[in-house]
Parts: C-alpha cells; structure tokens; sequence
C-alpha cells in the first residue's frame, strides 16, 4: 500500500507533533480545563451559588484531577513523545543564553537560540509536571481524610490551594501566548510548521537533520 501523501509537505513545512503527542496535549487542557473551572465554581461564593449541586462539583474535580497523568502515560507508548520528553528534559548553553536574553528583555532572534523547545517552554514543562504531582498528591490527603494524619491534612489543603492559584496564573499566561502565536497553534492542531517559523523561533531545530521515523513507530504513534 502507498504511503498517503500529505498537502503540508508541498508547503516546505515541518513535522513538530504526531497524533498520538497532539491527542495528549487536547487530553490534559481538557481535564485541566474542567479542574479549573469545578475549583472556581468550588471556592468563587458567586459562582457556587450559579452552579449548585456543590456534590456532583466535587466529584467531577476529584476525577478529572485523578486522570490528569492518564494522557501523559498513554502517550508514553508513542516514539515521538519519548523523544520529544527526553529533549525537554536537555538544558543546554543555548537555553541558558535563551534565558539571559529574556532576563534582559533582549527580543532578538540571534539572542535567543533554540532547539524544538526553547527554555521557557522546557522550565514551565518542568514546573507544570511538578505541580501536577503535587496538586494530585494533596488532593488524595484531602480526599482520603483517613490516610494522613490531621497535621498533614491541613497543610496539604494550604498548599493545594494556594498552588491551586498559582497554577491558574501561569496556565492563563501560557494559553495567552499560544493566542499570540498563530504558527505554533497551527503546529499543536495540525503537527506540522512552517520552515520559516521554525529558522526563526527554532534555528537549532530547524538546521538540525530530520530525525527519521520508521513506517512502524508513525502507525503506532497513530493509535
């Protein structure tokens, strides 16, 4: 059988994301999305008043918190992923001379080299799986009141709360810099990029050889 040829590819465009990467991403802005708004209508007195059946909130937050990593493990199946976790886990001189540009609110291109990912992209990745753990880890002392003692009970309410807030903050300040950037919104709904954002917002990854993925790993990536 052909191998089914893609439009983007006429277009001197890139492979950024697979389908089993791009399933992952859709999968936790969901359920982070519905922890989000169940916390609001949760802690928010106008909001809980609107909502009602403070019950049925409960439960809906705690599930969706609680299948948060599921995406995240699924999607370890895939070579894509893997590989795409073991560069965001790579902190390079380039990332470092990335985040003093930034640091000194020097905007230009030749300051800020970058790879696939660049050091922002690789420090809020690090800071957001971390609080993921966390907020699961506290929610399951909250929830299994029987598990800890009452010390622990209430300075893990503390911490979740007030993470709560700031993972808030920051998911506000990521969703708008996708909204700035049309390209790479493109690249997460559709996998692939354009070469000439990726020289200009990824010059590393862009110069580098295109890794090559066997006809195997593509169909499993698909499942």
């Amino acid at each position: 059988m052909s191998r089914r040829h893609d439009p983007a590819q006429d277009r001197g465009s890139l492979r950024r994301f697979s389908r089993a990467q791009r399933w992952a991403h859709r999968t936790t802005a969901v359920l982070v999305g519905v922890c989000v708004l169940t916390a609001a209508a949760l802690y928010l007195p106008l909001l809980a008043q609107l909502v009602g059946r403070r019950d049925l909130v409960v439960t809906v937050h705690e599930w969706s918190g609680i299948a948060l990593p599921v995406p995240t493990l699924v999607a370890l199946g895939s070579r894509a992923f893997r590989a795409d976790l073991s560069l965001l886990n790579r902190f390079g001189p380039h990332d470092r001379r990335w985040l003093a540009a930034a640091l000194r609110r020097d905007r230009r291109r030749s300051s800020r080299p970058a790879h696939k990912f660049n050091a922002g992209q690789k420090l809020y990745a690090a800071w957001a799986a971390g609080a993921t753990l966390i907020m699961l880890g506290t929610g399951l002392m909250m929830w299994w009141t029987h598990l800890v003692p009452l010390e622990w009970r209430t300075a893990a309410t503390f911490i979740h709360d007030w993470l709560a807030l700031t993972l808030g903050i920051v998911l506000a300040g990521h969703v708008g810099m996708a909204m700035a950037d049309p390209e790479a919104r493109h690249g997460m709904r559709t996998g692939w990029v354009s070469r000439a954002w990726a020289q200009r917002e990824h010059p590393l990854w862009e110069s580098a050889p295109e890794p090559r993925v066997d006809q195997g790993a593509e169909r499993q990536d698909v499942r």
